[in-house]
């Protein structure tokens, strides 16, 4: 009985296989034979658009296009999520959306690309005539150093005068300024990363007594007539300002030397001045130092620099012992 029934349910399988294989005149083109859970399938001509990928450099999803041509084997698993061909793999998606999934973080991407800004110019740098000095608003602004509301200090129009006719008080020590110390690093850098040239910080701030004994070994060695041509008595020095640097050698072999050739044209960018330039010596009342420049700030420092002037002359003062 047992043999029976399993003869019938074999040919009921049968009939019911045959009927499902039944075909007609609409039938599609692509014919279909089940063999041991693999579906071998025949095609025509059919395209395949593989799923949008990403690559790592791109943003952008990529859509690749390919034609399988006619009656290519194609292995299916059953689930269909994977289709293998015998040259590629291709993922079949359940959605396409315009985004892609990186797979670091596995968020999604916008399509839109990045683009990189480039660095813009402070608008006050592009709108300023060359050799003017900077606004306030410019980064290249050098603010006028502070003042001291002391008995025995002059100052006109802002700057602070220290000559031989204007002297200090033997009591004020401010020391270096703390903007001209600013500023003149700040040149040291630009001077070095524009022109590879070194400027080094030779001398600041001195004190009245620090003044005293430089002047008094002066005369000592050369006399005083030649010591005051090249060396300031004490109270009458700018160093006792504090807004006075000797850069490098502090002597005249720093003269000719393209360190002093740039630091004369470019140190009132930085609101300095060459304090004491060649052929002024009976104006200034001081030998040419090439090294010694006198920090005003900007505002100034363009006004002397462009006028060719000293500081005497700019403000109409004289400088010699009275």
């Amino acid at each position: 009985m047992n043999k029976r029934l399993f003869i019938t349910l074999a040919l009921v399988t049968a009939l019911t296989c045959t009927a499902c294989g039944k075909t007609d005149n609409n039938q599609s083109p692509v014919t279909s034979a089940i063999k041991n859970d693999t579906v071998t399938t025949s095609y025509d001509n059919i395209a395949v658009t593989t799923p949008q990928t990403t690559h790592k450099d791109d943003k952008i999803p990529i859509t690749t296009t390919s034609n399988i041509p006619i009656n290519t084997t194609i292995k299916a698993v059953i689930d269909t999520t994977v289709i293998t061909t015998q040259t590629e793999v291709i993922t079949a998606p359940t959605t396409v959306t315009s985004e892609a999934i990186t797979p670091q973080s596995a968020t999604t991407v916008s399509t839109s690309v990045e683009t990189t800004q480039p660095e813009t110019t402070n608008p006050a740098q592009l709108l300023r005539p060359v050799g003017s000095p900077p606004s306030p608003d410019d980064p290249d602004y050098a603010p006028a150093p502070i003042q001291y509301n002391i008995e025995g200090i002059t100052y006109i129009q802002g700057a602070l005068i220290a000559n031989k006719s204007y002297s200090l008080p033997s009591n004020f020590n401010p020391g270096l300024d703390k903007t001209c110390q600013t500023q003149f690093n700040k040149m040291v850098n630009d001077a070095y990363a524009k022109e590879g040239l070194q400027l080094k910080f030779g001398s600041g701030f001195r004190s009245y007594n620090d003044q005293y004994n430089i002047y008094n070994n002066f005369v000592a060695r050369d006399g005083q007539a030649a010591a005051d041509s090249y060396s300031a008595r004490a109270g009458y020095s700018e160093h006792q300002s504090g807004l006075a640097i000797d850069v490098n050698t502090i002597d005249h072999t720093f003269d000719g030397t393209p360190e002093a050739a740039w630091l004369e044209n470019h140190c009132h960018e930085y609101g300095f001045i060459l304090r004491y330039p060649q052929g002024k010596e009976n104006i200034t009342g001081y030998q040419y130092e090439s090294w010694h420049i006198r920090y005003l700030g900007t505002d100034l420092s363009y006004a002397v620099h462009n006028s060719g002037l000293t500081l005497e002359e700019y403000f109409g003062i004289d400088s010699y012992y009275h």
